[in-house]
């Protein structure tokens, strides 16, 4: 779990958050990085997005430790531009042997009056961007024999929440598609796995839409408003989670020691998970 050394890691969503703590994590153990992000807003994503800046701070980051990072600023949900993309690591790297499917976005409205322009965002960038990016890297893994996959659920992957049946539909999606995937690709030497965290401390959580959406009785509900409320989402008394504990997870499903586990969806939420079956 902490040699990867002269692996080539694809992070998607990687500018900042969950992504950027993958990025330094694999690099500071010997791999090199290759990142995409959006990097610019959309009308119906209601928070801001990661910004170039970010971008290329992630960048800064990976090279610190003397590894090498490539950056491209790309939409997982546009299938050409993920084609593209790996097309350019395997010509600058040789090779991906792991992809994180990181990107998505959160965004909710009660499902009598969820726009659909909503919906199509969700699905886009939560599982339509999933499927390009596996899409995009499982003919090179498949023709080394080797290939390491994980994709992004969530507890509401597994579970249900008011307010979020995009998001819900688009996570739950997610585990079907990672399952189907391990099968295809078994024979391989490809394993393919889901995690799925609860309330991570991140700018998708940390933002005005979603403290307003938690706490709707308020007029401008601040981090202490909400955190009683994103407690009772987790089963242990914490409201959030950091990323490093996702990315620890993610080491280990990676790893060499690991090659025998796929198929599987591991839940990083504080204990919700013993709330549903499965």
């Amino acid at each position: 779990m902490d040699d990867f050394t002269n692996r080539v890691v694809l992070i998607t969503g990687g500018a900042r958050g969950q992504g950027r703590s993958h990025a330094i994590a694999y690099a500071e153990r010997g791999a090199d990085i290759v990142i995409c992000d959006r990097c610019e807003d959309t009308e119906t994503v209601p928070y801001p997005m990661a910004t170039k800046e970010d971008l290329a701070e992630t960048v800064r980051l990976v090279e610190a430790t003397g590894r090498k990072c490539l950056a491209v600023q790309a939409n997982t949900a546009d299938r050409e531009a993920m084609t593209a993309l790996v097309a350019q690591a395997e010509a600058e790297f040789g090779k991906i042997d792991i992809a994180i499917a990181n990107a998505g976005v959160s965004a909710g409205a009660p499902m009598g009056e969820l726009p659909g322009a909503l919906w199509d965002e969700v699905i886009a960038s939560n599982l339509t961007g999933v499927f390009n990016t596996l899409s995009a890297v499982l003919p090179g893994m498949i023709a080394r024999n080797y290939g390491r996959i994980i994709t992004v659920s969530s507890m509401l992957g597994r579970g249900a929440s008011t307010n979020m049946a995009a998001y819900g539909a688009s996570k739950w999606g997610v585990i079907g598609l990672t399952k189907s995937t391990a099968l295809d690709v078994a024979r391989y030497n490809i394993t393919v796995n889901a995690i799925a965290p609860g309330n991570i401390s991140t700018p998708m959580v940390h933002n005005d839409f979603m403290y307003k959406l938690v706490r709707p009785d308020l007029e401008a509900p601040t981090r202490a408003d909400v955190e009683p409320v994103f407690k009772m989402l987790h089963a242990q008394p914490v409201p959030f989670i950091e990323p490093e504990e996702v990315t620890r997870a993610v080491l280990f499903y990676t790893a060499e020691e690991s090659a025998h586990i796929s198929g599987t969806v591991l839940p990083i939420d504080a204990g919700a998970a013993a709330r549903v079956t499965g």
